[in-house]
């Protein structure tokens, strides 16, 4: 029997490429999707099948599906998936967890008492090679941990040509918890969490560098974390013309260093000593379950002895969500 599923949400970009990845797997009935735009309705219309409401509890008391996807803003996210947890609904919730930590205290043990499954869905979670990185830094293959760095940048979400409806919300400090530091140095604080776990104290900068003069927030940030015998460093950019550097971890250990290129065909590599200029490691096969987002989502669903990828787990999620407040509090 295929898992029914409703979209809550479509002013998230990131939904379109996830709907194709679910509607691959064959595993799942699209019922339906809600969103106030009538713009993105029609558009979920013209691809996807099930019925298009503007009004999300509608939806979900006319089809009762068994899961939501969930791409709306970080504060509307956070509503919505209190409100699926409450009806007994697993969901995959779209990075970073909420626009508040409030909000991640709230779905966590939403979810929690409901016993539903809460996915929080990092897009790099699919690359095998950094998720191999994670296995060995974990496992002591470099020696003892002292540093991770991630940087996320790009030109800005208007020239990467992101939608009217995703740059609205994403330039609004209320429904995105901030500017470019919620959007892109969430996913170093993830990676930091699930590799060192909770620091003792993050601090940060962040900066309106001034050539987005409509942009009100700021579009560069960088928080530091600090843990007893280690530092862990996650940039922002959304003025960055190029792709030098982004969207590349680094791992640095006692023995030795390991760089994970982005992308889902980026190498991971490792240095040493005896390696100083590092070497390319061979990557094991892959769980299919591991493919996507949505093959991972489906299988936690039908598998309830699964245990869900570390960086997707609601934990890591809330934590990262913690790593933000507190650089957000630090910076104020």
């Amino acid at each position: 029997m295929k898992t029914r599923v409703a979209v809550l949400g479509l002013h998230h970009d990131h939904v379109w490429g996830n709907l194709e990845e679910l509607e691959r797997t064959g595993r799942a009935e699209l019922v339906g999707a809600a969103d106030p735009d009538d713009e993105l309705r029609k558009k979920y219309g013209g691809l996807h099948g099930g019925v298009v409401s503007d009004d999300y509890e509608t939806l979900l008391d006319r089809e009762r599906p068994d899961a939501v996807y969930i791409f709306a803003s970080n504060r509307r996210s956070e509503e919505l998936s209190v409100m699926a947890s409450e009806r007994g609904l697993h969901q995959l919730v779209e990075k970073p967890m909420a626009a508040t930590l409030d909000g991640a205290n709230r779905m966590l043990g939403a979810a929690t008492a409901a016993g539903v499954r809460l996915v929080i869905n990092w897009p790099f979670t699919w690359w095998p090679q950094l998720r191999y990185a994670i296995h060995l830094a974990t496992a002591g293959d470099i020696g003892t941990i002292w540093q991770v760095r991630y940087r996320a940048a790009h030109e800005g979400p208007k020239e990467l040509g992101c939608s009217r409806q995703f740059c609205e919300w994403l330039y609004d400090e209320e429904l995105n918890g901030a500017g470019a530091l919620m959007d892109y140095c969430c996913y170093g604080a993830v990676l930091a969490q699930v590799i060192l776990g909770r620091p003792e104290s993050v601090t940060g900068a962040k900066v309106r560098t001034g050539l987005k003069p409509d942009l009100d927030l700021e579009d560069n940030a960088v928080l530091v974390m600090k843990y007893p015998h280690a530092l862990a460093t996650t940039e922002a950019s959304w003025t960055q013309q190029d792709k030098l550097t982004s969207y590349t971890t680094t791992i640095y250990g006692s023995e030795g260093t390991l760089i994970v290129e982005p992308g889902p065909e980026g190498r991971l590599v490792r240095a040493a000593l005896a390696d100083p200029f590092g070497s390319e490691v061979p990557l094991p096969g892959a769980e299919a379950h591991l493919e996507t987002a949505s093959t991972h989502f489906l299988e936690l669903i039908e598998n309830p002895d699964l245990t869900i990828t570390p960086l997707c787990d609601p934990r890591a999620g809330h934590d990262a969500q913690w790593i933000l407040d507190r650089g957000l509090l630090a910076i104020r």
